[in-house]
C-alpha cells in the first residue's frame, strides 16, 4: 500500500515510521529518510515559504512512486511532504521504501528524495533579513537526479 500526503500539518516521522513497517514480516528491507529544512550557515534563514498546486502536485508525486514501485522491487512506499511557512529545523518531507533486500530500498529511496529535490512541482520561498527570494533550481540537484535517467 503506497502512500503519498501533501500535507501543511508536521507528521512524527517515528510514528509514521513505525506505522510503516508494523507487521511487514515479507520484507527485509526499510530505508527512510526525514528532509528538515536549512538554516544556513549565518542564520539568516527566517522561514521558507512552500507553494504548490493540490491537482498537480499529488499526481505527480504519485507518478514517480509508481515508477519507483517498478523499476525496484518494492514492497512498499511513504513520501511525505509538508508546504506553507516552514521554520528552519522543522521537518519538511519523509521518504520510506520497504523492499526483500536492501540495495532496491535504498536505491528507491534515493531516487524519491532526488526527484523530490529537482522535480516535485512546488515553489519555495526563503525569507531572510534582507528580504524574500524564490529558490533557484541548482546544478548540483539537476546533476543527482541525471543518474537516474
Amino acid at each position: 500500500m503506497t502512500e503519498v500526503r501533501v500535507q501543511e500539518a508536521p507528521f512524527d516521522a517515528g510514528a509514521e515510521l513505525n506505522r510503516f513497517s508494523a507487521g511487514r514480516s515479507d520484507l527485509g528491507a526499510v530505508v527512510s529518510f526525514t528532509g528538515l529544512v536549512r538554516g544556513g550557515p549565518d542564520g539568516a534563514l527566517i522561514r521558507m515559504e512552500i507553494e504548490h498546486y493540490p491537482a498537480m502536485t499529488g499526481p505527480a508525486i504519485e507518478a514517480i512512486v509508481s515508477e519507483a514501485m517498478q523499476r525496484w522491487s518494492l514492497g512498499d512506499a511513504l513520501v511525505i511532504h509538508r508546504f506553507g511557512p516552514l521554520e528552519p529545523g522543522t521537518q519538511i518531507m519523509m521518504v520510506a521504501t520497504a523492499a526483500r533486500h536492501r540495495a532496491d530500498a535504498f536505491a528507491a529511496a534515493e531516487f524519491l528524495m532526488d526527484y523530490l529535490k529537482s522535480r516535485a512541482p512546488f515553489w519555495k520561498k526563503e525569507i531572510t533579513r534582507e528580504g524574500a527570494a524564490w529558490v533557484e533550481a541548482r546544478a548540483e540537484d539537476e546533476d543527482a537526479l541525471s543518474r537516474w535517467r
